[in-house]
C-alpha cells in the first residue's frame, strides 16, 4: 500500500500545478479585461450608458371578436395608435413646454386625450359628484373647504411652476401634469395619455421625436361595434378597467389602462377575448428620444366567442319588436314603450335571437361614455335601455301559464282529458272571480275539457284546476318547468323570476288564501317570470318534459383555431357569475296528457275561437310544433304527440 501511494503522488502534484497555471492564466486575462472596460474604453461605454436607456412597452394584444353562428362580425377590433409618455431628464419648464405642444397638437388632428383633471374651465367649475367628493379632494392637497376653482388651479400652476399666464394653456398643463402625480411614470412605464390619435397626429409624433422628448407612438386597437344597436343587450359594452376590477386581476396581466368588458358578453367572456399583452422594446437616450425600437415577445389575439344567434334573424326581431311597440303606443289606449322578445330552438335550447327594446349604443362606451349619454341610458324617462329586459324583467305571465296548471292537473289525476266543466261564468269559490268572457258578454264558455279550455283560454276552468290541484303542487310544477329560477344563461343580470307562494305572500305581509290559488293558476298574483324563462318552459313542454337548458354561445376559438371545449365554457361562466344552479330533472307528461295540451295550443291559432285567431289567421305560416321528434325522443309520424301537426 505504502509503494502504491508513492508511485501515485507525483501525477497527483502535476495536475495541481496545471490547475495553478491556469487559474493564473484566466485571472490575467481578467484583469485586462477589466482595464479595458475602465480605463481604456471606460469613457465610451459610461457615455453609451448614460446616454441610452432601455425601456419595455406593453405590445397590447388584439381583443377577440363576436361572431354570429354564420360567421358574422358582431363585435371587432380595429388597429389605432396609442400615444405613451415616458420620464426623461429634461428641466420642468421643457416638460410643461412638451406637454402644450404635444396637447396643441392632438386638439388640431381632432384627437382626443385622458383628462382626469377634475375642474372645468370657461366657465370654471368643478367636476365632482357632490360637495363630500369635492370636500375630500380639497382636504387631500391641504386646500380649505371654500377654495374657489379658479383657486384651485392656481395651486396646481404653482405646484407644477407653470410658466404661462394663458388659463387654457394652463390647464390643458396641468391635466397632464395631475394624472403624471396620480398615476406615476417613469423612464421604463409609460402613462398612457391616448389610445386612439390619428394617423397624422402618430406621423408628427413619430417624424418630430427630438420636438416631443419622451413621447413614444405605439399600435393598439379600438373595440368597433358594425351593426350600431344590433344585439347590443347580448353583447354588452366595454370600459376602462375599474380600481376593483383592476385589484382583482392585476395578477393576470391587467393595468390601470387596460379596457374591461362591464356587461353581456364582453364581461362573461372576458378573460377569453382579453388575449395575452407582448412586449416592445425602445431604446431611447436620456433626452426622450428614440434610438432604436422591436419586439421582444409576440402578442397573443383573444379567442373569438361565436354566438348562437343569427345576426339577419336579430335585426328582423329587433325591427318588429319595435313597430309593435309603436303599433300599440298609436293604436291602443296602452301606453307601450318596452318589451322583448326571446327567438329559440326548442330542441337544442339555442338563442336564435334575443332582443329588448329599447336599445342602446355600445360604441357610446368604447373610449369613455359621456355623461348626458350615460345620464339617458340609465334614465327612467328613457325606459332604461341598458335593461335586458329578455333576461333581468319579470312580469306576470297570465295565460300563458295555463298548461303548467293543465300539465298538473293531468298528471296528478286531478282531471282526465276528456272530463268537462262548465264555465257559468262566476267561479264559486275565493272572491268569486269572473271569466274574462263574462265580463265581456255576460256569458260562460258552458262545458269545455281541457283542450278546448287552453284554446279559448278560460279562467273559469282554470280557477277549478287550481283549487284541485292545489298551491303546493302547482308550485311545484312551475319549478320543475324551470321557472322562478335562473337558467343559466351566458349573460349578465339574469333574473330568477318568482312563484307564487304562501311563503311569499307571508314575506310581504300577506296571508295566503283560496282566492291567491286559483289566481296563481292563471298566472297571476306573484308569479312573475322572464321571457326567456317562458320560452325554456314552452319548449320543454313540447319536447314532452324533457329539460333543455338555454344558451347563445355556440364555441369559442382561440387563436391557434383550436376550440374551447363545452365543458371549459360552463365552468367559466358558472364562474364569471358566481352560478350553482341545481340540476333540473324531466318531466314526466303522458303522451295521452301532452296531446290534450299541445292541441289546445295549437288550436289557440288555428281554431275558429282560439284567443289569437283572429291575429294569426291570415298569417300564413302554421303556429305548431314542428313534425320533428316525439316525446321519447324518437323520429316517428305515427305518436299522439306528432300527429297533432298534420290534423
Amino acid at each position: 500500500m505504502e509503494r502504491y501511494r508513492k508511485k501515485k503522488n507525483p501525477n497527483i502534484k502535476l495536475r495541481y500545478n496545471l490547475l495553478t497555471a491556469f487559474i493564473y492564466v484566466a485571472g490575467i486575462i481578467l484583469l485586462v479585461q477589466l482595464f479595458s472596460l475602465q480605463i481604456i474604453n471606460g469613457a465610451t461605454y459610461r457615455e453609451t450608458s448614460n446616454t441610452r436607456l432601455a425601456r419595455e412597452s406593453k405590445l397590447y394584444a388584439t381583443r377577440g371578436s363576436i361572431l354570429d353562428r354564420n360567421g358574422n362580425t358582431l363585435a371587432t377590433e380595429e388597429m389605432t395608435f396609442s400615444l405613451e409618455m415616458y420620464k426623461t431628464k429634461i428641466e420642468n419648464s421643457l416638460l410643461n413646454e412638451t406637454i402644450l405642444k404635444m396637447i396643441n397638437t392632438l386638439e388640431q388632428n381632432g384627437d382626443s386625450y385622458t383628462d382626469t383633471f377634475p375642474i372645468k374651465i370657461n366657465p370654471f367649475e368643478f367636476k365632482f359628484a357632490n360637495e363630500e367628493k369635492k370636500n375630500e379632494w380639497l382636504s387631500k392637497y391641504e386646500l380649505p373647504s371654500n377654495t374657489s376653482p379658479e383657486q384651485a388651479l392656481a395651486y396646481f400652476k404653482d405646484k407644477y411652476s407653470i410658466e404661462n399666464d394663458n388659463v387654457e394653456d394652463i390647464r390643458k398643463i396641468v391635466a397632464v401634469r395631475y394624472r403624471i402625480s396620480s398615476e406615476g411614470y417613469s423612464a421604463t412605464k409609460s402613462l398612457t395619455i391616448s389610445t386612439n390619435i390619428s394617423r397624422k397626429s402618430a406621423l408628427i409624433f413619430t417624424e418630430q421625436n427630438d420636438v416631443y422628448p419622451g413621447l413614444s407612438v405605439g399600435q393598439s386597437s379600438k373595440r368597433v361595434y358594425p351593426n350600431a344597436t344590433l344585439a347590443s343587450h347580448i353583447l354588452g359594452y366595454i370600459n376602462s378597467i375599474s380600481q376593483s376590477q383592476y385589484e382583482a386581476n392585476k395578477d393576470k396581466g391587467y393595468t390601470m389602462n387596460d379596457i374591461y368588458g362591464q356587461t353581456g358578453i364582453e364581461y362573461v367572456f372576458e378573460p377569453y377575448l382579453k388575449g395575452t399583452n407582448g412586449i416592445r422594446q425602445i431604446d431611447m437616450s436620456v433626452d426622450g428620444s428614440i434610438i432604436d425600437e422591436y419586439i421582444e415577445e409576440e402578442a397573443i389575439a383573444g379567442s373569438d366567442v361565436v354566438l348562437t344567434i343569427d345576426a339577419n334573424l336579430q335585426k328582423v326581431t329587433e325591427q318588429a319588436l319595435q313597430n309593435t311597440i309603436n303599433d300599440v303606443r298609436n293604436s291602443t289606449i296602452y301606453n307601450a314603450n318596452a318589451g322583448a322578445v326571446v327567438v329559440m330552438d326548442v330542441h337544442t335550447g339555442e338563442i336564435l335571437a334575443m332582443a329588448s327594446y329599447p336599445n342602446f349604443e355600445p360604441t357610446a362606451f368604447v373610449g369613455g361614455i359621456n355623461s348626458e349619454t350615460w345620464k339617458s341610458y340609465n334614465s327612467a324617462e328613457n325606459n332604461n335601455p341598458l335593461i335586458n329586459r329578455a333576461i333581468s324583467g319579470t312580469y306576470a305571465p297570465g295565460s300563458t301559464f295555463k298548461m303548467v296548471t293543465a300539465t298538473a292537473a293531468l298528471q296528478t289525476g286531478n282531471v282526465t282529458t276528456t272530463e268537462k266543466v262548465n264555465d257559468t261564468g262566476i267561479y264559486p269559490r275565493g272572491h268569486n272571480p269572473q271569466c274574462w268572457l263574462y265580463r265581456q258578454s255576460k256569458r260562460g264558455h258552458g262545458y269545455l275539457n281541457i283542450t278546448s279550455a287552453i284554446t279559448k283560454s278560460c279562467n273559469y276552468f282554470f280557477y277549478e284546476m287550481g283549487y284541485r290541484v292545489g298551491i303546493e303542487t302547482l308550485s311545484k310544477y312551475a319549478y320543475d318547468f324551470g321557472l322562478g329560477r335562473k337558467t343559466g344563461i351566458e349573460l349578465t343580470n339574469e333574473s330568477a323570476g318568482i312563484i307564487a307562494t304562501p311563503e311569499v305572500a307571508k314575506s310581504k305581509g300577506e296571508t295566503w288564501t283560496v282566492g291567491y290559488t286559483i289566481q296563481a293558476a292563471i298566472g297571476q298574483t306573484y308569479n312573475s317570470f322572464t321571457p326567456l324563462q317562458m320560452a325554456r318552459y314552452v319548449s320543454t313542454l313540447v319536447n314532452g318534459g324533457k329539460q333543455i337548458d338555454p344558451t347563445i354561445v355556440k364555441t369559442i376559438i382561440n387563436a391557434d383555431k383550436t376550440e374551447v371545449s363545452k365543458e371549459e365554457i360552463e365552468n367559466s361562466t358558472n364562474q364569471r357569475l358566481n352560478l350553482n344552479l341545481e340540476k333540473v330533472n324531466d318531466i314526466e307528461i303522458s303522451d295521452q296528457n301532452l296531446d290534450a295540451i299541445l292541441r289546445g295550443m295549437k288550436g289557440v291559432t288555428s281554431d275558429g275561437q282560439g284567443t289569437a285567431y283572429s291575429v294569426f289567421k291570415n298569417f300564413g305560416i302554421k303556429v305548431r310544433r314542428k313534425n320533428r321528434f316525439c316525446s321519447k325522443r324518437r323520429k316517428c309520424n305515427k305518436c299522439l304527440v306528432c300527429r297533432i301537426c298534420t290534423l
